[in-house]
């Protein structure tokens, strides 16, 4: 997985000594959101709320042209801001006019206008740019794949630094318009709907329109040759999926997986609430990676994800995280439990749902089978530390928490806690303290002590009582025996690489 770990006082001094002298005369932005995982991610003193990319990809030879346009407002005087963006740019301009450009660190473009930026003003930002991202490291790593007959951006937590320059944190979402040039023959895959596409002297375009708040690290591109279905919903929703056209023995699995996005979709939505977004789909590039990402209004899917056969379990996960991750995003990485437990609880009511075991039979299962001296239990969902954030215990410790709390507070509760925390919380950001308070407010009872031991304490809580349990389910619950296998269980444990980004 990728870890970029750096200790913020050192971070903090090493960009003090990098800021120019023409920043004495007023306020520069910060070189990071203040995020404590990831110190660098981000910027302070603006809000991005519109990405315009114009973009033209030569898959031969891995180049990358662009321009950029940000439209943003500032909240704070600037005389110097900062991007997150690591190719060669050639030119920036703020407000129409040239600015002057630094780099600074393994990813900062230091930009500073020709006059101090005032508090609370629109700003708009043109960068022009040129380079191969897949030879871009950061860290020693690259979020971009090359592929045979392309290249892919899909990445966590970062992948923007890669191919457009950005306020590359979660807090900070906005709306898209991609337009994408590549030759005749091959296609530009990215998210919400395809608005146009023509071709011209051997270039085709394809402009994609996302038109709800989208974090940078759920912003995708993937540009290939791909076999594309396409439908609409029962809703006029408009469906788009696409394969790679060398996928092999995967891609019969692949396609009978994705192909079952808009059922999924459609039985989220009786869970969640109406879907948040103007598209739907799925993309499987032939990439040797092995995770997946719920890449926005279209989940990126590695081929090895249906290596094993056909997974829908995989499918549920990542349109689970269109309400839960996509729609309400976290507000720090370490909130990754909103993410990633309510993604893998998901997963069990699927299970539930295609009659192959209930989610008490999963959780008793999955607490059974870690005893109390494993390691499982030390990591914990509430704030799992930045080596932690993808560590299995974070999904199935965090629906193990989940479990528990459709069992204090009952079912009817527990389904309308499901459903309405994605609509009060709709296109923005949140902790998990404010689901805990959600949750006692919604439940009327107590819940902070509930949390703690489920989501900090790194010990195995005690079983939680459960109405009704008896037999082999009571026994495992005791701990005298482990209880059977639910029959959903391969294909859940299956998707434990799903966020393995190494």
């Amino acid at each position: 997985m990728h870890r970029r770990l750096i200790v913020p006082s050192v971070l903090a001094a090493s960009l003090l000594l990098a800021i120019p002298a023409s920043a004495a005369g007023g306020t520069a932005g910060a070189p990071g959101i203040g995020d404590p995982y990831y110190p660098a991610s981000g910027n302070g003193g603006y809000d991005v709320s519109h990405y315009d990319l114009r973009l033209k990809y030569q898959p031969k030879t891995d180049l990358l042209e662009g321009t950029a346009t940000l439209l943003a407002t500032t909240t704070q005087e600037l005389s110097r801001f900062n991007l997150d963006f690591g190719l060669d740019v050639s030119e920036v301009r703020v407000n129409g006019r040239t600015a002057g450009f630094a780099r600074s660190g393994a990813q900062e473009l230091e930009i500073t206008p020709d006059a101090v930026l005032p508090k609370g003003k629109a700003v708009s930002v043109v960068v022009r740019y040129a380079g191969k991202p897949s030879e871009l490291k950061v860290n020693g790593w690259t979020a971009w794949a090359r592929t045979p007959d392309g290249g892919i951006a899909a990445q966590e937590p970062e992948s923007a630094v890669w191919w457009f320059p950005s306020n590359d944190h979660p807090l900070d979402k906005a709306t898209y318009d991609i337009s994408v040039s590549v030759p005749d023959g091959t296609q530009a895959i990215s998210n919400g709907v395809l608005v146009s596409q023509s071709s011209k002297l051997g270039w085709t375009r394809f402009n994609w329109r996302s038109d709800k708040p989208q974090a940078t690290y759920l912003t995708t591109l993937a540009v290939g040759k791909f076999d594309i279905t396409t439908d609409r919903t029962a809703d006029g929703l408009p469906v788009l999926n696409a394969y790679s056209k060398d996928l092999g023995g995967n891609a019969g699995a692949a396609r009978a997986s994705v192909e079952r996005t808009a059922e999924v979709a459609e039985w989220l939505t009786d869970l969640f609430g109406p879907y948040p977004f103007n598209a739907l789909g799925g993309y499987v590039p032939n990439v040797p990676s092995s995770f997946a990402l719920e890449t926005q209004t279209r989940p990126f899917y590695s081929p090895k994800q249906f290596a094993n056969g056909s997974n829908v379990s995989v499918v549920v996960h990542e349109l689970a995280h269109q309400w839960y991750g996509d729609s309400v995003s976290v507000h720090g990485w370490k909130d990754i439990w909103l993410n990633e437990g309510f993604a893998r609880y998901s997963q069990w009511l699927w299970s539930e749902h295609e009659g192959e075991g209930t989610a008490q039979e999963l959780a008793d299962y999955t607490y059974a089978l870690h005893p109390a001296d494993d390691a499982f239990w030390t990591v914990r969902p509430g704030d799992p530390g930045p080596d932690d954030q993808f560590d299995a215990a974070v999904y199935d410790r965090g629906a193990l928490a989940l479990q528990a709390l459709r069992g204090k507070v009952g079912d009817r509760t527990f389904f309308a806690l499901l459903k309405g925390w994605p609509t009060e919380h709709a296109y923005g950001n949140a902790k998990v303290s404010d689901f805990v308070a959600y949750a006692e407010r919604v439940s009327g009872k107590p819940l902070a002590g509930f949390f703690d031991t489920w989501l900090y304490r790194p010990a195995k809580p005690a079983a939680p009582a459960v109405a009704g349990a008896s037999g082999a389910a009571a026994a495992g619950r005791a701990g005298s025996a482990r209880p059977a296998r639910p029959a959903s269980w391969p294909k859940i444990a299956a998707t434990n690489t799903v966020h393995d980004h190494r």
